[in-house]
């Protein structure tokens, strides 16, 4: 198990169940988000619960000043890097903000490749590390630029852990469908009003579980769940059209 482990959006939803895992396994973290608040909550907590040693650090991974400091940070050596801050945007993309697209692919492709660049060197100097990139399901479905941020993150990871695995360091995209968290609230769709069957919910600690195992075991991509491996293979074989039609579903 990694010995110290960074976790970004680590102070609510699968940042803080990656966190709360991690810390039962030992691991010492340096939690990063935005809210100052919460990650001091969250860090309280696992310091009283598991003994854990926890550095919070605030920063804005979509601003030059706040990415700079993480980054810093991830270069100075950890075993492992969690790059699990993200935020949705309505799938109307003529209806968006551009500035919002914009701040949505600095997040999920700027930042994650920014900080698998510091956290490399590093890593393959001494020929070990993992890095853990959250992505989704919708990286596989044709899901707005949502599914197009996450179709980078699994096509990026997958040539990643190809090549600096058999130096010692592996990448996984961890590819989960819809989650209970508060990942939908923040997009302002109060619970049961996201439009997603209850069979297509999962559950954090199990997402967080298996794709903890599958990083372990070295592999490119982490789909949890069976229902979703079956989801995805069937759509690898449905017309593009139908595809997009049933990946509108939920929010």
């Amino acid at each position: 198990m990694a010995r110290t482990a960074v976790v970004t959006g680590a102070s609510s939803g699968l940042g803080a169940e990656f966190a709360r895992q991690l810390a039962a396994k030992n691991a010492d973290l340096v939690l990063v988000a935005r809210g100052g608040s919460d990650l001091e909550k969250l860090a309280g907590r696992l310091r009283e619960q598991h003994g854990a040693r926890v550095e919070v650090l605030v920063a804005d991974l979509t601003t030059p000043e706040g990415l700079a400091r993480v980054e810093e940070r991830v270069a100075a050596s950890v075993d492992l890097l969690v790059n699990n801050a993200g935020f949705g945007l309505d799938l109307r993309f003529e209806r968006n903000d551009v500035a919002d697209e914009e701040r949505h692919l600095d997040l999920h492709v700027r930042a994650t490749m920014r900080l698998m660049h510091a956290a490399l060197g590093p890593m393959l100097e001494r020929g070990s590390g993992r890095i853990i990139n959250v992505a989704s399901v919708a990286g596989f479905l044709p899901r707005g630029t949502y599914g197009a941020v996450k179709a980078w993150i699994i096509s990026f990871s997958r040539w990643a852990n190809a090549t600096y695995a058999p130096r010692g360091v592996t990448v996984t995209a961890v590819c989960p469908g819809f989650v209970h968290t508060n990942f939908h609230e923040r997009l302002g769709l109060p619970p049961g009003q996201e439009g997603v069957p209850g069979l297509m919910w999962l559950e954090a600690p199990a997402v967080v579980r298996e794709a903890l195992r599958d990083a372990a075991r070295g592999r490119s991509v982490s789909i949890p769940s069976l229902r979703y491996k079956a989801l995805i293979a069937v759509a690898r074989m449905l017309p593009g059209p139908l595809v997009a039609r049933v990946a509108r579903t939920g929010r």
